[in-house]
């Protein structure tokens, strides 16, 4: 337990959303056990007595992250409230606790995910391992960061930003990392074998985490080979993708889909209405942001955007799509394949950029990261025009 403590916290440390030494992650196995000694872990040990945990993610999170999400619960003194889909998916709201104690926590943490402790930072429970704090941890700096630049472009087109919102906008917006330009060197395709698309698969996955394309380490790849889609599963560690990564025949004569990630059909759809070879999907931040943009602020569909919209737009001359995980009527499976198959690369709406390739995943990975750069620096454009 005690080397999983010290996975997670290293890993939001690599990941760039917390300071080196920073992150206190404890897990309770026989004993409690935390990544480092620290005067709050004594605090935080209450709430192992008081909530059905086995483990727990605490720390003030690096810039521009502690702006963001002081400013948000300044404004949002209850809870905050992204409508992007990984809020949707594992959040649902955000609570703010002023209080930094197990008595304070214990009640909105019983309720939801994560806690946002003005002052302090975000503190994130798992029942089953330090995983799921490490996963929702990073979800909420996900989600916070995408609803702050929202909001600030939305509130633009309104003319309703304060001194305030703009002196933290600027302040958050420079101090924003520098773009990264180049795309790695993957795998060359076609591949010859099992062993090799595997490799390729997770050679990839790795890439799209260490670029910084996904929050925490979500996201899903695929790779056809013949009559054969091979995907991660569902909730693997893009990174960590060896041992996960089930083979799943087009006509779906095995059962590896039932362990497969929860896109496999809109992988599927995709590989049949295109000659593509390989796929990544990406959660990239401006990309998500800028999907969920838009000028039209009297829509009848304004808060079901993400399943109802009815509008053919597009950033860039990427479609934006709107379509939930899974196979009902208003699923992925039926709105991104057609969107993908035309250009190579879509954007669901709230969610995420799915981008293909003929031979390997070189293409896919430069198509995600050129549009997400693109990306930022289109929404940077919006807002100089929108301050003018």
């Amino acid at each position: 337990m005690k080397d999983l403590c010290a996975k997670y916290a290293r890993k939001l440390e690599e990941q760039g959303v917390c300071a080196p030494g920073e992150p206190l992650v404890g897990g309770l196995d026989d004993v409690l056990v935390w990544n480092r000694e620290d005067p709050r872990t004594a605090e935080l040990a209450r709430l192992f007595d008081r909530l059905s945990i086995n483990s727990l993610v605490f720390a003030r999170p690096a810039e521009p992250y502690t702006s963001i999400i002081d400013f948000l619960a300044a404004r949002n003194p209850e809870a905050i409230r992204p409508e992007d889909t990984e809020t949707r998916t594992f959040l649902h709201d955000i609570p703010v606790c002023r209080e930094f104690s197990a008595e304070a926590l214990a009640g909105p943490l019983a309720r939801r995910k994560s806690v946002i402790i003005p002052g302090h930072g975000v503190i994130a429970p798992g029942t089953v391992s330090p995983e799921q704090g490490f996963v929702f941890f990073s979800s909420t700096l996900f989600s916070c960061f995408v609803l702050f630049f929202s909001d600030y472009l939305a509130a633009l087109r309104r003319g309703a930003v304060d001194d305030e919102f703009r002196r933290v906008f600027e302040r958050v917006a420079a101090g924003l990392p520098s773009l990264r330009t180049e795309p790695p060197d993957l795998a060359d395709g076609p591949f010859a074998d099992e062993d090799a698309v595997v490799a390729a698969m997770a050679e990839a996955g790795r890439a799209v985490v260490g670029y910084g394309l996904v929050d925490s380490f979500f996201g899903n790849i695929s790779c056809r080979a013949g009559d054969v889609v091979h995907i991660s599963q569902t909730g693997s560690s893009l990174d960590e993708l060896e041992g996960c990564i089930d083979p799943c025949p087009l006509d779906g004569s095995t059962t590896h889909g039932l362990t497969a990630s929860s896109e496999l059909s809109a992988h599927e759809g995709v590989y049949r209405s295109a000659d593509v070879a390989c796929i990544l999907h990406g959660h990239p931040r401006f990309s998500v942001i800028l999907s969920m943009d838009c000028a039209r602020a009297d829509c009848p569909n304004r808060g079901r955007c993400h399943v109802a919209c009815a509008e053919c737009r597009t950033v860039e001359g990427v479609p934006v799509v709107p379509g939930e995980v899974g196979t009902g009527p208003t699923g992925l499976c039926n709105t991104l394949p057609p969107a993908v198959a035309a250009s190579g690369v879509a954007v669901v709406h709230g969610h995420g950029v799915f981008a293909s390739g003929r031979r390997d995943f070189n293409e896919p990975f430069s198509r995600l990261l050129g549009f997400e750069n693109r990306c930022r620096e289109l929404y940077f454009e919006r807002v100089a025009d929108l301050s003018r």
